[in-house]
């Protein structure tokens, strides 16, 4: 794929996607992907099926699975794409993924919700989404609030607020993630020097990593994940007086009238 945008590309977007891959392909984004592999190389072997699709920023090759036949990657028009698109016009048909990977899709996204329907749009009933992002709640959050680089301008999305829109899409979340536990140093020593905290992390899996990993599920169609409601307690039952009443026939007088 030619690094030339195609016909009525957004500059904007590709202005982010661009100064996105570059900052994946420095040492900071290199670790955060490196962390990210190793999680996907895991879970990616539980699926089977015909398409995986890849969307993403990064250079990175499609993610691939043993059990799946095909991997595609897909995106704005740089190397290594496989099939151009915008976010939201993917030239695929409804159902036609078994397994749609949005890896920091969303983080570098002009319209996330745009961007997450179109990605729904493409998996098949039965059929998994997995989503990774910046984790607002960690080092690497707090540096995306300071950073002057395309850090900066990701968006950082809450893990509990992108589960709620795999909700209203009708995806039941199966299993939530979190890696890469060192801070985001530029420093290839210092990034040796804390890779224990990445072991520690992923034994105790804290909320407080680098990146998220969530698995959803398309359910079929028609139906929709069920919430468990708060309980609220019960009153008691409490017997009630009941007035006693006879059937019986009153009794009549023994002497006839006059």
């Amino acid at each position: 794929m030619s690094e030339h945008p195609f016909a009525q590309a957004d500059a904007d977007w590709l202005k982010l996607i661009g100064d996105a891959r570059d900052w994946f392909n420095g040492p900071v984004g290199s670790m955060l992907l490196g962390a990210e592999q190793r999680m996907l190389d895991e879970e990616l072997q539980r699926f089977f099926g015909g398409y995986l699709v890849h969307y993403g920023p990064s250079a990175e090759p499609a993610a691939n699975a043993d059990k799946i036949q095909r991997s595609v990657r897909l995106g704005a028009p740089f190397s290594g794409v496989e099939i151009a698109c915008e976010e939201q016009a993917w030239p695929l048909t409804e159902y036609a993924a078994d397994v749609v990977l949005l890896q920091h899709g969303l983080d570098f996204s002009l319209s996330p919700h745009g961007l997450l329907r179109e990605a729904a749009h493409s998996v098949r009933p039965g059929g998994h989404m997995l989503i990774i992002g910046i984790n607002p709640i960690s080092a690497w959050g707090a540096r995306h609030v300071f950073a002057r680089d395309a850090l900066g301008r990701a968006r950082c999305f809450a893990p509990s607020r992108v589960s709620d829109w795999l909700h209203l899409l009708g995806f039941a979340l199966e299993k939530r993630r979190f890696g890469c536990y060192r801070p985001p140093l530029a420093s290839s020593g210092w990034q040796s020097r804390l890779a224990s905290l990445d072991s520690w992390g992923d034994t105790w899996q804290s909320p407080g990593g680098g990146f998220y990993l969530l698995v959803a599920r398309k359910l079929v169609s028609g139906m929709r994940p069920i919430r468990q409601s708060r309980r609220e307690p019960r009153g008691v039952l409490v017997p009630m007086p009941v007035a006693n009443v006879s059937r019986c026939e009153p009794e009549q007088s023994k002497n006839p009238p006059d």
